[in-house]
């Protein structure tokens, strides 16, 4: 029987946050979860607007939402609910900061970066993995374009080195945010470029990374 990942209580060493989100549309009989769902129950969506599916989907576990022609056309009768008692994949979210794994200004991985991620992939070395999304984000200063590309090059560097330290491309989702998710309020930071004001925005230079997987059966 599979039980849920417990917290990865990753915050004392990497400086992050973790949160649990749900995991509820697009299961099949047996409990398996398709599609990855956000804590406020949505399906988890790509740039392009794309549903993120789990290695759990099959055609069968379908949704409008994401794929209504194999919901039109393959869709069975009605399935029992799932076993509550069944647990379904886990999702975590941490967020690093960027300047551990980054220059300012920068999207190659620093060797602390590196060292952050090898503390990552410690702790869930004993998980299932389904999928790990990598969001990169930037802080103000600079153009929308040029900061888009940046956030999307930030998680591009923590895909690669995930790759090179055995993870399968295939499960490992990327993509970049820009400056648009800020974490810093309006006028908190207020001023030019400075290194003062660097600072104060280093919240906002962030990768935030999701892992959903279960624990591996006894």
């Amino acid at each position: 029987m599979k039980t849920i990942q417990k917290s990865l209580l990753l915050a004392a060493l990497l400086g992050i946050s973790t949160a649990v989100l749900a995991q509820t549309p697009g299961i099949d009989p047996k409990g398996d979860v398709g599609y990855l769902i956000d804590s406020r129950d949505n399906v988890v969506k790509s740039g392009a607007g794309s549903c993120w599916r789990t290695g759990y989907w099959t055609p069968a576990m379908a949704v409008a939402e994401c794929d209504p022609e194999l919901v039109k056309k393959e869709a069975p009768p009605a399935a029992p609910v799932a076993n509550p008692a069944t647990p379904k994949p886990a999702a975590q979210k941490v967020t690093l900061a960027a300047d551990t794994l980054f220059d300012f200004d920068k999207a190659t991985l620093r060797p602390e970066g590196k060292a952050a991620l090898d503390e990552l992939l410690a702790k869930v070395k004993d998980i299932k993995l389904e999928v790990i999304i990598a969001v990169g984000h930037a802080d103000r200063f600079g153009t929308d374009k040029y900061n888009q590309k940046l956030s999307e090059k930030r998680a591009e560097s923590v895909k690669a080195y995930l790759v090179s330290k055995g993870m399968e491309p295939n499960r490992v989702y990327t993509e970049g945010k820009g400056k648009t998710q800020p974490v810093t309020k309006p006028g908190e930071c207020k001023g030019p470029k400075s290194k003062k004001v660097i600072a104060c925005l280093q919240p906002d230079r962030r990768v935030e990374i999701e892992v959903i997987g279960t624990t591996q059966p006894n």
